[in-house]
């Protein structure tokens, strides 16, 4: 007898126990009488149904304010269930207010964790698998939709408040939430497993240098040298990977401008937060269902410069043409830009553009591009996530120029290549940099010492 032969014997022989009494054989019935969570269920579906279809437009109607959509959805929600059969408990009925409340004006079972100063990102994979990131860890919680149609219901309110869609057509979108999240979703026929929706949580509170101190991202003698790098007019390029913690530096840097410059920032959606009276917020645009009508960075950088800007922040350079854009602006008069692009090093940062110069089929020779570069970039900050979640910046790197084809950079502040947390200090890297006299002469202070010597840290043991 083969093995094929043996299995089919071998499971034709199994029999298995019912798992429940069968009515038929005699057993007890298995039918139970309805609980009161399925009566609640019940409920609960039938009162969001009635709420919805009354309220129709209204729910995706950006002009009412979420207070005044609020005290419809409850007006509503009282009226439907006079008119539903099932008795509910005075607690069960607040607590369905308020569910039902949260989905229509908020973000259903996921509002808590926007709520959560703990959880910096919120991921789901279909409508029963939902993730957060807390402390730089990822975690799954206990939260979860109703169904597929649930999770898509919310999307459609995100994303139908900053006149976006998603469907089948076009699957997948980029959003943004009133608070400035950033949130990107993917759904079927891409998504295999329901609905990819991600949120990357932005702090209502702008993070300080003072703040990224504390957190171990950055030591005060580099905070202290990047506020008079920006006082100066340096032009910076913000690296690192995603999730890394680009914006919130770039954040954090722009607080440096002065308050009589005028600033315009440039990303694909709008998330820098500057606490400035002089700036204006442009916001690219992707095609429509035609493929038409789509606005490109590297459009709105060409406008921007009609604006006569101070300063231009682009929040991510991603192609080509809005790299070459950025890199002109920089060496016409816009001294002081800034901008952000994933690099694995700061070196890499001159290869990725270079990378995205090729990619847009532009034709400019590499040895001129790295003179742009070179001339247009005066410092890199290069952020990473660490391997306990924390995020840091572990080099604070000068472009010095072109020796022959290779653009010339040194370290000013650098963090131990050993370094596997936020806890080991950024440090000088002895050499002070040749923007030194540029700062200073802009009327600037500040001291040699700070690039010569490190401060008195523990020892190394008592940093991990």
């Amino acid at each position: 007898m083969n093995l094929a032969d043996r299995l089919k014997e071998s499971r034709a022989g199994r029999t298995a126990a019912p798992l429940v009494p069968d009515a038929r054989a005699g057993g007890d019935d298995v039918s139970a009488p309805p609980t009161q969570a399925d009566g609640y269920a019940e409920v609960r579906k039938q009162a969001r149904a009635a709420v919805v279809k009354n309220l129709g437009t209204r729910i995706s109607d950006a002009s009412v304010s979420d207070d005044d959509l609020r005290s419809l959805v409850t007006a509503e929600l009282q009226e439907a269930l006079t008119k539903i059969d099932i008795p509910l408990s005075n607690e069960a009925r607040a607590r369905l207010t308020s569910e039902i409340a949260q989905e229509v004006v908020g973000l259903g079972p996921i509002e808590p964790l926007l709520r959560d100063p703990t959880v910096t990102e919120i991921m789901t994979s279909g409508p029963y698998n939902v993730w957060v990131e807390r402390n730089g860890k990822t975690e799954r919680t206990d939260v979860k939709f109703d169904d597929e149609a649930h999770i898509r219901r919310i999307l459609d309110r995100i994303v139908s408040r900053i006149g976006r869609r998603i469907d089948e057509s076009s699957p997948k979108v980029d959003a943004r939430l009133p608070d400035g999240s950033r949130v990107h979703a993917i759904i079927a026929p891409l998504a295999v497993d329901g609905t990819a929706l991600t949120i990357r949580k932005f702090s209502e509170d702008k993070f300080t240098s003072d703040d990224l101190v504390s957190f171990g991202t950055l030591s005060p003698a580099a905070a202290e040298f990047l506020q008079c790098a920006v006082s100066a007019r340096l032009s910076i390029l913000v690296a690192g990977g995603t999730g890394s913690g680009k914006t919130t530096t770039l954040n954090m840097l722009s607080q440096f401008f002065p308050s009589q410059e005028r600033i315009v920032t440039i990303e694909d959606l709008a998330e820098l937060k500057l606490d400035h009276d002089h700036w204006i917020r442009l916001e690219g645009r992707p095609p429509n269902i035609e493929g038409k009508g789509e606005v490109t960075l590297s459009a709105l950088v060409k406008e921007s410069l009609r604006m006569r800007p101070d300063r231009v922040v682009v929040g991510e350079i991603r192609d080509g043409h809005a790299a070459m854009d950025m890199l002109q602006a920089m060496n016409t008069g816009h001294e002081g830009s800034m901008g952000t692009v994933h690099a694995n090093s700061p070196r890499d940062c001159f290869t990725r553009i270079d990378g995205m110069v090729a990619i847009a089929g532009m034709k400019i020779d590499q040895t001129a591009l790295y003179a742009q570069i070179a001339s247009a970039i005066d410092l890199i900050v290069y952020q990473t996530r660490m391997r306990d979640g924390t995020r840091a910046v572990t080099h604070v790197a000068e472009v010095t120029g072109m020796e022959g084809p290779i653009i010339s950079m040194q370290d000013v502040f650098v963090r131990p290549t050993n370094a596997d947390s936020a806890k080991v200090p950024l440090q000088p890297a002895g050499m002070i940099p040749n923007c030194f006299q540029r700062i200073v002469d802009n009327g600037v202070a500040l001291e040699r010492g700070m690039f010569l010597s490190a401060p008195d840290y523990d020892t190394p043991a008592r940093w991990r």
